[in-house]
């Protein structure tokens, strides 16, 4: 599945820095890459922070990322960290 500029929801921002919520069912791998977002570089400032819901094989993997560098036609996010959790109760 390619990037799909619906998934993106802006959640908040302020002092030039968004906070950006995506979904999709690409791999993290694939969300990472330089080039994934490009389609929405006009909405994107250095430092935006994403958080990405992802998957890998129907799981879900959650990712923080932030834009590292933005053109007017072009995004490269960081690779970002990935948000881990364990559920025992």
């Amino acid at each position: 599945m390619a990037y799909n500029p619906a998934n993106l929801t802006r959640l908040s921002g302020g002092s030039g820095v968004s906070l950006w919520h995506y979904t999709t069912t690409d791999a993290a791998t694939v969300v990472d890459a330089a080039g994934y977002f490009n389609d929405s570089a006009g909405m994107f400032n250095t430092n935006d922070i994403i958080l990405a819901v992802t998957a890998s094989g129907g799981t879900p993997v959650i990712k923080i990322l932030y834009a590292n560098s933005v053109t007017a036609s072009a995004v490269d996010v960081v690779d970002g960290t990935t948000v881990t959790a364990t559920d025992t109760r």
